[in-house]
């Protein structure tokens, strides 16, 4: 299961899961409040609520199913506190361009300031776009959502939490960092990676922040590799031979 970021939607997804099938089964939803999935009133804009709302969905939609989540930038915090809800289930967890777990005061500001800005500016008239257009899901993302998911993702509280729900970690985790990613830099991805047990670590040579869209192939070699070797490797061995 893969989880899209801040202001982005499901289909971002998309080109990674052409290369990954049909070995391996899919599932990109929006995540409530952006794409075309609308946010139910009693859901909070916040990444603890959202987890919950993941974990939930995955047991109504997918009963019983072994799975893997991997999340992207804001999506990884998502899968992070996601990831306590799916006890017994989860069998690993890729995060592509998410890291941090370090407090930035001025930083983080600028960033709440820039994306308050936009939300506030965004041109409306774009969103009669047809829902395929990438150019679309900023523009028609939930208000509330947008604003709350910010703000939680970069207030201190929440991202002095990061480290503590990575140590958490009870299966094997893949961190993929771009080495030209100019939204979170790879020594961000390698802290945050750095609390995990057990976890590898990949640079993607020329990549930005959506790697997915830019080099799928590449990126399914990449994370197709480790699945083999940390996923389905050690299920194999633990079975019972006849």
């Amino acid at each position: 299961m893969a989880l899209h970021g801040w202001l982005l939607a499901g289909r971002l997804w998309d080109p990674l899961a052409e290369e990954l099938a049909p070995r391996w089964e899919w599932w990109a939803p929006d995540l409530p409040g952006f794409g075309e999935r609308p946010r139910p009133r009693s859901l909070q804009p916040s990444l603890a609520s959202y987890g919950r709302w993941l974990a939930q969905t995955l047991e109504a939609e997918h009963p019983g199913r072994e799975l893997v989540l991997i999340g992207h930038s804001l999506g990884g915090s998502v899968a992070l506190h996601a990831a306590a809800h799916l006890e017994g289930r989860l069998r690993g967890m890729v995060q592509v361009a998410a890291g941090g777990g370090v407090y930035q005061p001025r930083a983080f500001a600028q960033v709440r300031r820039g994306g308050a800005a936009f939300l506030r500016w965004r041109p409306g008239w774009l969103a009669a776009f047809p829902p395929a257009a990438a150019i679309r899901s900023p523009l028609v993302a939930d208000l509330r959502a947008a604003r709350g998911l910010l703000a939680c993702s970069t207030n201190r509280g929440a991202v002095s939490q990061l480290p503590g729900l990575t140590r958490q970690l009870t299966v094997p985790s893949l961190w993929i960092a771009g080495s030209n990613d100019q939204v979170m830099a790879e020594r961000y991805v390698r802290h945050l990676a750095g609390y995990a047990p057990g976890h590898r670590l990949a640079r993607l040579e020329g990549a930005g922040h959506l790697p997915m869209r830019q080099m799928p192939e590449r990126l399914a070699g990449v994370i197709e590799g480790w699945l083999e070797e940390a996923v389905l490797a050690p299920q194999r061995a633990a079975r019972p031979r006849s």
